[in-house]
């Protein structure tokens, strides 16, 4: 029976009345990609029964023939799906997908994630407030999970997967690195090691800023990469122009000495006469 509303996006046997236009939609995403507004789920204070067609008040069964619309439902959010193990979070104000037991509410970033990353993850404030850097969609509200970067900076799961594989490895926003890349910094050490530079930029070096330490440094210049003196990081910007060592003077050539003009030979003394 949940199939005769069900949609892409959930599996109910019932309609929401949207508060802000009184049409029926199954779901708001269903309502908000027709209408040229957005349905506050919030409000809604109406079902109509995809069985019997009843209309009444929001709630998990059927007051007309029974039907349950939902395995799940939440008369906060007016939520009904099939079993996710779906959970309220208060502080989130919306439902999450659970179990519950797996995930905790992060007051600073304001956000439900997994109990793995509790006291191991960089906190961003209210960071789940943001829009997805990669689609600029909304995460916080999103069906779609969000991936914690080292950063601490969100994409949704599917935007990250989508970004690795075309190669790319830095934080959209802060362009820090989004995972151990220790093996591939050894690698580029080989290659430049493998490719030195012409003779004339042999001894150039270069200002850079390091996106993974936020150092600052001067480092020899290589067309393959600048190298972070500080953490061993590839990920760097150029900050300025090369810098070419000074030219040593050349080295001055001996001077001839005077020529002195040949000595008579003295003459003798004449004697007293």
């Amino acid at each position: 029976m949940a199939a005769e509303a069900g949609c892409e996006h959930y599996v109910r046997s019932c309609l929401l009345k949207a508060p802000c236009c009184g049409k029926f939609y199954v779901c708001r995403l269903c309502h908000d990609a027709e209408e040229n507004h957005q349905m506050d789920r919030f409000q809604v204070k109406e079902v109509r029964c995809a069985v019997c067609h009843a209309v009444q008040q929001a709630q998990q069964v059927c007051e007309a023939c029974g039907v349950k619309f939902g395995e799940y439902y939440c008369d906060i959010c007016h939520l009904f799906d099939k079993n996710k193990k779906q959970y309220h979070c208060q502080p989130c104000g919306i439902c999450r997908i659970g179990p519950r037991e797996k995930y905790f509410h992060c007051l600073k970033c304001n956000l439900c994630l997994v109990s793995d990353l509790q006291g191991n993850h960089k906190c961003v404030e209210n960071v789940s407030r943001q829009n997805c850097p990669v689609c600029m969609e909304d995460i916080h509200t999103s069906r779609i999970g969000a991936h914690v970067l080292p950063c601490g900076h969100l994409l949704h799961k599917t935007c990250f997967e989508e970004m690795c594989k075309t190669g790319a490895y830095r934080c959209p926003l802060c362009m820090h690195s989004v995972w151990n890349m220790e093996e591939y910094w050894e690698q580029r050490d080989k290659e430049i090691a493998q490719s030195p530079m012409p003779p004339e930029y042999q001894n150039a070096t270069v200002k850079i800023l390091c996106n993974d330490c936020q150092n600052h440094c001067t480092v020899p210049f290589h067309v393959l990469g600048m190298k972070c003196s500080s953490c061993g990081s590839y990920n760097t910007a150029q900050d300025g122009g090369l810098i070419q060592p000074p030219e040593q003077p050349a080295p001055q050539q001996p001077q001839p000495l005077p020529q002195q003009p040949p000595q008579q030979p003295a003459e003798p003394e004449s004697e007293t006469q």
